[in-house]
């Protein structure tokens, strides 16, 4: 066996926790792009590439990787997740009280924004029990002129024209007007597209769950295929259990 070869396969026999993996990424580090935060793609899917059991990402995770994402949260200033996603996977809160605790004697808000795009701005958001979380600061983008409002949440709904509202555009508000250095983009799978499309994405956690569930269950990203293809380069590789951790970034 080769020494590349070698390096790699200790690294993924040493199970690992989640602190320490979420550390290893240094995602304290500056921006990538000055003017926009740093944007860190967390996605699960199955051996087989699937990306939801039953229409929801949260069948293929586990303790482990329920944890993993828990940390990310933590060191995050801000999550992105699609309205579709929040709606299918219920969010309600965000962290955990010692997670809280610890994002507060770091000097951080208790809770990350949680941020989403939502062009026609769906009422169904207004229905999530994230909306009626008391301290949770939520900043909606759309091109609706629509209502919607919060029952507990710190809710921003910041509008664009119809057919100005760009992705760029949201990733440059929340640096310049919401302090966000570091955004988690948890999906669904348009969004992601959409991202990764436009090179916003600048590392990649991968989490391949020990399952197959073949069938027709959606797959990571959605939208049109990359032409060319977009090549990555891995960073490090790290298990828990039987679920395996991949960093990488974008290949410049």
């Amino acid at each position: 066996m080769s020494e590349a070869f070698e390096n790699l396969a200790a690294a993924a026999g040493a199970g690992i926790d989640a602190g320490e993996l979420v550390g290893q990424l240094g995602l304290d580090a500056e921006p990538a792009e000055r003017g926009r935060p740093r944007v860190v793609a967390v996605m699960i899917a199955s051996a087989d590439g699937r990306a939801a059991v039953g229409g929801r990402a949260g069948g293929l995770g586990g303790p482990a990787d329920r944890e993993v994402l828990r940390e990310l949260r933590t060191s995050a200033d801000a999550i992105l997740v699609g309205p579709a996603t929040l709606i299918e996977e219920r969010y309600s809160t965000l962290l955990d009280a010692d997670h809280r605790e610890r994002r507060s004697a770091a000097g951080l808000p208790p809770e990350p924004i949680a941020v989403t795009v939502s062009r026609r701005l769906n009422p169904q958001l207004a229905q999530l029990e994230l909306f009626s979380q008391p301290g949770q600061r939520i900043v909606v983008y759309t091109e609706s002129n629509d209502v919607i409002e919060a029952s507990g949440a710190e809710l921003t709904i910041t509008r664009s024209k119809p057919g100005a509202l760009s992705l760029a555009g949201c990733l440059e508000d929340l640096y310049a007007n919401h302090g966000v250095r570091t955004l988690l983009s948890e999906g669904g799978p348009v969004l992601l597209g959409a991202l990764v499309s436009e090179l916003l994405v600048d590392d990649f956690i991968f989490t391949v769950s020990p399952m197959l569930v073949a069938g027709s269950a959606r797959t990571l990203l959605g939208g049109r295929a990359f032409e060319p293809p977009l090549g990555l380069e891995l960073r490090q590789l790290w298990r828990s259990d039987s679920f395996l951790f991949l960093h990488y970034t974008r290949r410049r």
